[in-house]
């Protein structure tokens, strides 16, 4: 326990330590944010904004783990989230510098998510770590996936780190809800006497938590792809790693809402003609509903605060 609160302390004060340094760096490299066309014209105001802020928690989660959880498991995840996190990062470079506003192609985007995906499957199974057996909230056995299983976990893994990119569309939406879910996860690897993956968890959490003192609303700085995949890779591997992917979908319905939002409105205007949604990915859709930004964040943490607890429950039968 003392680790664990150990590693979101030292992530958080990293975190608000490099925060005054960078901003400020990156404001003078002129890494603004462009923000797209096909968002809410009031967003416009925002451009400009430094991003690849992610870098912040990164370090701040990084150093934490390498100073209290040497482990050659968490090692794997912590490089894997890293390799994402590398990813997001040259698709900001491209946006930012290259002044190519939609960054790496979908392709290349795949291709690359791909590869670090099924390394980090395939690494953490042939090492021993996971076996093909996941758990099932709400009862008190386990599912046997077989020849299946790194297809799934691929495909889960893929789809979280793309969903948090995704939610990453408001000051302090996407590190609000990693910091509730990263808690969950916390709790989750104490549990199963996991004590490196918490310590890992948490200090995603003292992270992110750092992180949002300079990215809530107004926001003086951007995540990024950088930070938004290094999340998703994190998020996606603690469940991995605990065998927790089905409980990854309750405790991350807010993740994966946003990406169905974006799916559905692609389905139904190229079969239709018409939108379900006002804007996608869904706290958009909120926003011109006249929601303000900073009440969109507050639901959204608060439904993922509620769909934690109903997670929690959900692995009791694992105590």
């Amino acid at each position: 326990m003392i680790n664990i609160a150990a590693s979101t302390v030292i992530a958080f004060v990293i975190s608000i330590v490099i925060g005054p340094f960078l901003i400020p760096m990156l404001r003078r490299l002129k890494i603004g944010q462009s923000i797209r066309e096909i968002g809410p014209n009031w967003h416009s105001k925002k451009s400009g904004t430094p991003t690849m802020g992610g870098i912040i928690f990164i370090l701040g989660a990084a150093i934490a783990t390498l100073i209290l959880a040497r482990d050659q498991k968490v090692m794997i995840l912590l490089l894997s989230s890293i390799a994402f996190g590398i990813i997001g990062f040259i698709d900001d470079f491209i946006k930012v510098v290259m002044k190519r506003n939609l960054g790496l192609t979908a392709s290349q985007k795949f291709t690359a998510q791909l590869i670090v995906s099924v390394v980090f499957v395939a690494a953490l199974y042939y090492l021993g770590y996971v076996d093909t057996k996941i758990y099932i909230p709400f009862v008190p056995y386990k599912i046997d996936l077989s020849w299946i299983y790194m297809f799934f976990t691929v495909f889960v893994v893929m789809g979280t780190v793309n969903s948090v990119n995704l939610t990453d569309g408001l000051d302090g939406l996407a590190s609000s809800i990693t910091v509730v879910v990263s808690i969950f996860f916390t709790a989750a690897a104490f549990l199963l006497k996991e004590t490196n993956a918490a310590i890992f968890s948490a200090s995603i959490t003292g992270g992110c938590l750092g992180f949002l003192i300079f990215n809530r609303y107004p926001a003086k700085v951007f995540m990024g792809d950088t930070g938004s995949l290094f999340l998703g890779g994190a998020i996606a591997g603690l469940a991995v790693l605990l065998k927790l992917p089905l409980a990854l979908v309750i405790v991350g319905g807010v993740y994966l809402a946003e990406t169905l939002s974006v799916i559905l409105q692609v389905i139904s205007f190229k079969t239709t003609g018409k939108r379900i949604f006002k804007m996608s990915p869904l706290h958009h859709h909120f926003e011109m509903l006249g929601w303000k930004e900073t009440k969109v964040v507050a639901v959204f943490t608060a439904v993922t605060i509620l769909l934690s607890i109903a997670g929690f429950i959900g692995i009791r039968y694992l105590i």
